[in-house]
């Protein structure tokens, strides 16, 4: 518009200049003829001026809607592709978690599976032990001495009574097992003051003589702690083995995957020591030992996934 009036405003401006210079430069005869057909000129430019800035005012009308209309597209779609930015993101968060949380059941489950593999394998070596320690308190025939045989029919080999099935005096005899909970207890006690070789042959003693009892597993926990003690982690994790795949029920099983995951960081296997912390708090998450490998792995800046 400012471009139009422009241009209206120097058509005026010469045809004013033409209406001055007009009556000097012509005689006086042809003023009245001139001036009429100059002012006809100057109506048609006038309205030629009009169209134009008619046509040129309704064109920019329709340039500026034109350029409203495309103003609000462009705000709507950046409006539509903030919103699926934003649902994107949030579906990709969801999925990664979800991601994490599958991945950790797995984990467990395979765990599981191993822990499972891994009882069934110490349950048939137990039951071969105890097979092999009842054959030996068996009581063995005497030699000479056959059933039925006539009395008096010859004296008796040295060192036997002469009865028929009377073991001889060389048969070895089973040892007789200390008791249980006075060995077991002995054993913390050691283990408490520090007297570690001591509590260690205890608690094996416990180990040997009742490997069923809960008990055992206990005195294993214990040795796992006293290889700990002297970062011996090696022996520490098979000790800790044994009490999660043989008494995954005995109250020190939480404090047992704590330190084996702690002794395997020991041993620089940052992502077994990981995963043990992780799967401890999944299987117990409401124990001071849970607790404990939360804030481990939060002071190593690991994520925690947590249990379903």
């Amino acid at each position: 518009m400012p471009r139009s009036h422009s241009i209206r405003h120097h058509l005026l401006g010469a045809a004013a200049l033409c209406l001055l210079v007009a009556p000097a430069a012509k005689p006086a005869h042809a003023v009245s003829k001139e001036m009429v057909e100059l002012q006809t000129q100057v109506q048609q430019l006038l309205d030629m001026v009009q169209r134009l800035q008619s046509t040129m005012d309704s064109r920019f009308g329709v340039m500026q809607h034109l350029a409203e209309q495309t103003a609000d597209a462009a705000n709507q779609v950046t409006a539509t592709v903030n919103a699926i930015q934003q649902k994107l993101n949030a579906q990709s968060d969801a999925m990664s978690g979800k991601v994490d949380a599958v991945s950790g059941q797995v984990q467990s489950l395979n765990d599981s599976v191993d822990e499972l593999k891994a009882r069934v394998a110490k349950l048939d070596k137990t039951l071969q032990d105890l097979q092999a320690q009842l054959q030996l308190m068996q009581p063995q025939p005497a030699q000479g001495s056959q059933p039925g045989a006539a009395p008096g029919a010859g004296p008796a080999p040295s060192g036997t009574s002469g009865a028929p099935g009377t073991a001889a005096p060389n048969v070895p005899t089973a040892q007789q097992a200390p008791p249980l909970q006075e060995t077991l207890q002995a054993g913390v006690r050691d283990f408490d003051a520090g007297h570690y070789d001591v509590a260690a042959g205890e608690f094996q003693d416990v180990v040997h003589y009742y490997p069923l009892d809960d008990a055992a597993g206990t005195a294993q926990f214990y040795l796992g702690e006293i290889a700990y003690q002297k970062q011996d982690y090696e022996h520490a994790i098979e000790s800790y083995n044994a009490v999660l795949e043989g008494f995954s029920g005995n109250a020190k099983a939480p404090a047992a995957q704590l330190h084996k995951g702690l002794a395997l960081l020991a041993e620089n296997k940052r992502d077994a020591g990981i995963r043990e912390l992780r799967l401890l708090i999944q299987r117990h998450p409401q124990t001071p030992e849970a607790a404990r490998a939360r804030s481990k792995l939060n002071g190593m800046g690991v994520k925690i996934v947590a249990a379903k």
